[in-house]
């Protein structure tokens, strides 16, 4: 890992009443990179990934992204400034199609305004003709460009988890987070997903992911980060956090222990 942090956790503490959901824990993403985040329940994983994308603040602690602190910026702002994220139960706009969902996305859009919209519609125009291109392009990249037509809500939760990735896309963030994106997706479509994560990369994204399936993210991440009762217990590259002693007792079980 000798690339720059595009991302620096630091010293981040999180109070929910009486329980210390995270606790002074301290980690960094580095650009270009495919990090993930694993722990088992409990151990703080998504309160962190979720005071990253400013859903939740920090009571202690600071977040910076490219260098400026971010832990104190509202979500939208945080999205604006290049940080994008899945959920790991789909959020899909149900009753509006593949196409429309994506669409919708750009931030900024001239006919969203009455003024541009009545006065320069030849400008309004041409922007949503150029978001519509970058939406076929994106579908076409997530092969969901047959379905574009179809409600949101028919999809299957393999095809929303494909849409989530394909509506973060058409934001262009550099920081992409990846909440669980296994759950629920058969092992088809997840080596799909997987082989879209890696284009992306190669790409020059960067990505970080909360993941409970040890298989993908031994096969996907670059670098992972453990984390156990609020803190960062261990960090390395997947072979090796998989055969530490600690993780292997922990989270990863016998069955790994023996591989």
């Amino acid at each position: 890992m000798t690339s720059q942090a595009i991302l620096e956790v630091r010293n981040i503490i999180k109070d929910f009443g009486g329980i210390r959901a995270v606790d002074d824990c301290t980690f960094s993403v580095r650009e270009g990179s495919i990090t993930g985040l694993i722990g088992p329940n409990g151990a703080g994983k998504t309160t962190a990934f979720n005071m990253v994308t400013g859903f939740i603040r920090p009571d202690r602690g600071e977040i910076r992204f490219r260098g400026e602190r971010i832990d104190r910026l509202p979500p939208h702002v945080i999205f604006r400034k290049g940080i994008a994220r899945t959920f790991q139960i789909p959020r899909e706009l149900r009753l509006m199609t593949v196409l429309e969902n994506l669409m919708l996305v750009p931030m900024n859009q001239g006919g969203e305004g009455l003024w541009r919209s009545w006065f320069a519609p030849g400008r309004v125009r041409q922007q949503e003709e150029q978001i519509y291109r970058r939406a076929i392009e994106v579908l076409e990249f997530v092969q969901l460009i047959h379905l574009k037509d179809e409600l949101a809500a028919n999809l299957s939760v393999g095809q929303k988890k494909l849409l989530e990735l394909a509506r973060v896309l058409m934001a262009d963030p550099q920081l992409i987070l990846l909440d669980e994106p296994a759950a629920g997706v058969n092992p088809t479509l997840m080596n799909k997903l997987a082989g879209y994560v890696r284009a992306l990369r190669d790409q020059g994204k960067t990505f970080l992911l909360v993941e409970h399936n040890m298989d993908l993210v031994a096969d996907l991440c670059d670098w992972v980060i453990v984390m156990n009762n609020g803190r960062r217990l261990v960090e390395g590259k997947p072979e090796e956090v998989r055969r530490h002693p600690e993780v292997l007792e922990a989270y990863l079980g016998g069955a790994y222990a023996a591989s």
